[in-house]
């Protein structure tokens, strides 16, 4: 089983990519084969700015490895170290119903919040197929607002086995965890930096405080029950906590007596504990860069082993080679 996952260096992690995308990821490079990367190029749609783009694309990849990923299991690098990456989403893009794009609504959304409406936004999803598809993965790790997009990658497949025949391209199956798709926000929406409603995954420790003490909750009085269902700090809550830690917090909440001043602290002290050691690796790394440097030039030089290997098949399939 080959796993492929990349996540875009937009910017500062919060807590829902590491719940959403990090942590299942570096699950599941004990189950497969991995190839983990950092998708430089998508994050050009919305981030033009060279030097913050650079830094960005290093903070990830110190964010990745302190968090877990071992190169030792996963082949780790950076998108734009994979040139073959674009000659396979043209061959995908002459195969592409616009109407297949049209319909995304990731793209809808990104313009309807002032992004530019630029090409590449839209073509999007042809990108992130050849992401896929380049490397015969078979399964990828997405949350919910990238589901469509892998429909689209299985739709693509379709098409070109249609024109060019069976069997040339690898079938990816999406591996979502439905659980935890959607963590919520600090105002109750999905977390999102467009939503300015994020928790840091490395934040400062009297900062992350102050923001989590933001949490909206409604005006129930310290000594009446608070209820359960809905509440964004029992949601947020659950991501860090045990069962046993978690059953209490309900129970206090129904039995009433207790502020939300004092359940937010409870949600702070066990988010700090959980990336401790964490933090710990990443000011380690931070010391070697290096090291960084290094390790996705391994892995640069590995999976482009096997996009060369693939886009030869592909090459020969449509009368290329």
């Amino acid at each position: 089983m080959r796993i492929l996952t990349g996540l875009q260096p937009s910017g500062k992690l919060h807590i829902g990519n590491y719940f959403g995308a990090i942590q299942p990821a570096i699950q599941l490079q004990d189950e497969g084969d991995a190839f983990y990367f950092i998708a430089d190029y998508h994050a050009m749609t919305s981030t033009q700015d060279p030097k913050a783009l650079s830094e960005n694309v290093r903070d990830l990849a110190i964010d990745f490895l302190a968090c877990g990923l071992d190169p030792e299991k996963a082949t780790f690098f950076r998108q734009s170290a994979i040139p073959e990456v674009h000659e396979l989403a043209w061959i995908l893009s002459v195969v592409c119903p616009m109407g297949l794009l049209e319909r995304c609504h990731s793209y809808k959304d990104k313009v309807a919040k002032g992004i530019s409406a630029n090409h590449g936004l839209f073509a999007y999803p042809v990108l992130m197929a050849a992401d896929i598809l380049l490397y015969d993965a078979n399964v990828v790790p997405v949350g919910e607002d990238q589901k469509q997009h892998l429909e689209v990658t299985r739709d693509l497949v379709g098409k070109i086995n249609e024109v060019y025949g069976e069997g040339i391209l690898t079938l990816p199956e999406p591996r979502i965890r439905e659980s935890i798709a959607k963590v919520p926000g600090i105002d109750g929406q999905k977390m999102s930096k467009s939503y300015g409603n994020t928790i840091p995954m490395f934040g400062a420790k009297k900062a992350t405080r102050k923001t989590i003490m933001k949490i909206v909750t409604d005006t129930t009085a310290v000594e009446d029950p608070k209820p359960v269902e809905g509440s964004n700090i029992i949601a947020l809550y659950k991501l860090f906590a045990e069962e046993p830690e978690i059953a209490q917090m309900v129970a206090d909440f129904e039995a009433g007596g207790y502020g939300y001043g004092d359940f937010k602290q409870r949600l702070f002290d066990a988010y700090w504990d959980h990336f401790e050691p964490m933090r710990a690796k990443r000011e380690e790394l931070e010391k070697d860069p290096g090291q960084i440097d290094s390790i996705l030039a391994a892995g640069a030089e590995k999976a482009r082993e096997h996009a060369t290997g693939v886009l030869d098949r592909i090459r020969k399939a449509t009368g290329l080679a």
